[in-house]
C-alpha cells in the first residue's frame, strides 16, 4: 500500500498546534471538574438480579435487602454527608444478559461497585466483567468456589459449595444417621455440578455410599426414568442440588413413584425461596436444605433484622437471600468508610481490598469475616420444611481439608 504524504504549511502548524493545545486544557478542565463532582451527589452502586424469569424470586429477595440496606445508611448521613443511590437491572436469569447488565452498570451509570448475582453462573459471567474494568463486586450468594478464583475484584459473603456439601454430608451420616445417597443433579447449572461433586467427595471420606447418579437439565418437566433408576438403587436419602423450581417438581414425582416419605429430600441453598412449598405441597413437606439463616435460629442479628424488614414490607418475612443481599450491602459501606478513610477516595482497587480485608463483621446471616481467597468464613444452617416454612434444625460447621 502507498502512503500518501502532505507537507504543512508552517502557519497552518502552528495554528493546528495552537487549536490542540486548547483542546487539551479544555479536556483537563472537564477531567478535572468531572473529578471534583465525583465528590458530590450520590454514590452509585449497582445490582444486577433474576428480577424476572424462572428464579425471580432469588432477584426480588435479594434487592429488597439491598434497598434496606441503603434506605438505613441514607438515613443515618451516607458517606460523609453522600447519600448511596441503588441501580439495580434485570438479567432474567440468563448469563448474556448478566454481563450486559453489568456492562452498562459500570460504562453508563459509572458505579463504585457492583452486588450480585445469587446464581452462580451468572456471577461467573459478571465477575468477569468487574475484574475486565477493575470495579469491585461482592455476591451476596453464589457458592460456586470458581466465582472468586482467579478474580481480585471479586468477594462473597456467603459460604462456597464445598463448604455447604461437607455440611450436608456430616449432617446426613451423624444427624439422619444414613449412609446410602442417590443424587439428582441440574447439569446444565455450575452450582449443582459443583454441589454434586464436593458432596460426593465429603460424603464418601465419611464411609458413605452414593448409590446412584442421575441428570436432568433445569426446566424439565418429566423426570421419571430418573427417578425409577434411583428407586431401584434402594438409597435412604434422595440428594437434589438444584434450585426450589425444579426441586418443588421432583418431590412431587419423587413421591408418586414410591419414593416414601422414609427417604429423606436434601436440597443445598437454592431450594431457599416460599415458592418451594408452594410448588411441592405436601410432597416437599419434612425435607431438609442447607442455608444461609433460619427466622428461628438462636443467637445472632436475625430476629432484628427480621422485625425491620417486617416493619419496612408489610409484615413480609425475609428469606435467607433477603438477608444476604443486605449483609452484602452493608460490608460494602463498611469497605467504602474503610476505604475512603485510608485513601481519601473509592477507587476500584483500594475499594476491592478493603472489601477482602473485612474481619469479624455482624451480619444477619451470621459473622463475616473474608478469608485469603475472598470467601466468607461462616457456619451452615441446616433447616426442616415444616408446614411451608424453613425451621431451624442445626448448625454445622464443616472444615474443608
Amino acid at each position: 500500500m502507498r502512503i500518501m504524504t502532505m507537507k504543512m504549511n508552517p502557519r497552518t502548524d502552528h495554528v493546528r498546534r495552537t487549536f490542540l493545545a486548547g483542546m487539551l486544557a479544555a479536556g483537563a478542565m472537564l477531567f478535572s471538574s468531572a473529578s471534583a463532582n465525583a465528590e458530590e451527589g450520590p454514590i452509585l452502586i449497582g445490582h444486577y438480579a433474576s428480577m424476572t424469569g424462572k428464579e425471580a424470586t432469588f432477584g426480588q429477595s435479594t434487592d429488597r435487602g439491598i434497598r434496606l440496606a441503603v434506605k438505613e445508611i441514607n438515613e443515618a448521613g451516607g458517606l460523609h454527608g453522600r447519600k448511596l443511590e441503588l441501580k439495580t437491572y434485570d438479567d432474567k436469569g440468563e448469563s448474556q444478559e448478566a454481563g450486559k447488565a453489568v456492562t452498562r452498570l459500570i460504562t453508563d451509570d459509572k458505579v463504585v461497585a457492583v452486588l450480585g448475582e445469587v446464581a452462580s453462573s451468572l456471577s461467573l459471567a459478571g465477575g468477569a466483567v468487574c475484574q475486565q474494568f477493575g470495579v469491585p463486586m461482592i455476591s451476596p450468594s453464589s457458592t460456586n468456589p470458581r466465582v472468586t478464583i482467579g478474580r481480585d475484584m471479586v468477594s462473597r459473603v456467603c459460604f462456597t459449595d464445598d463448604q455447604q456439601a461437607a455440611a450436608l454430608a456430616v449432617f446426613t451420616k451423624e444427624n439422619l444417621k444414613k449412609t446410602r445417597v442417590a443424587i439428582l443433579f441440574d447439569q446444565t447449572q455450575a452450582y449443582s455440578k459443583g454441589l454434586k461433586d464436593d458432596f460426593v467427595k465429603s460424603f464418601k471420606k465419611l464411609g458413605g455410599e452414593i448409590v446412584s447418579e442421575q441428570a436432568y437439565s433445569g426446566g424439565d418437566q418429566d423426570f421419571s426414568a430418573q427417578l425409577t433408576t434411583i428407586r431401584a438403587a434402594k438409597p435412604e436419602v434422595l440428594l437434589i442440588p438444584g434450585y426450589y423450581t425444579d426441586g418443588g417438581n421432583i418431590a412431587i414425582q419423587a413421591r408418586k413413584l414410591g419414593i416414601g416419605k422414609d427417604i429423606p429430600l436434601l436440597g443445598g441453598d437454592g431450594w431457599d425461596s416460599e415458592q418451594l412449598g408452594k410448588i411441592g405441597g405436601a410432597d416437599i413437606e419434612g425435607a431438609y436444605y442447607s442455608n444461609h439463616s433460619a427466622p428461628d435460629q438462636p443467637g445472632g442479628n436475625v430476629s432484628q433484622f427480621i422485625e425491620k424488614f417486617k416493619a419496612e414490607y408489610g409484615g413480609q418475612v425475609p428469606d435467607a437471600l433477603t438477608g444476604l443481599g443486605y449483609d452484602a450491602c452493608m460490608v460494602l459501606f463498611d469497605a467504602m468508610k474503610r476505604c475512603h478513610a485510608a485513601t481519601g477516595g473509592l477507587k476500584g482497587k483500594d475499594l476491592a481490598k478493603a472489601i477482602a480485608e473485612t474481619k469479624g463483621y455482624p451480619g444477619v446471616t451470621g459473622t463475616i469475616t473474608i478469608d485469603k481467597n475472598r470467601n466468607a468464613q461462616k457456619p451452615i444452617v441446616m433447616v426442616q420444611l415444616k408446614n411451608g416454612v424453613p425451621t431451624w434444625v442445626a448448625n454445622v460447621d464443616a472444615k474443608i481439608e
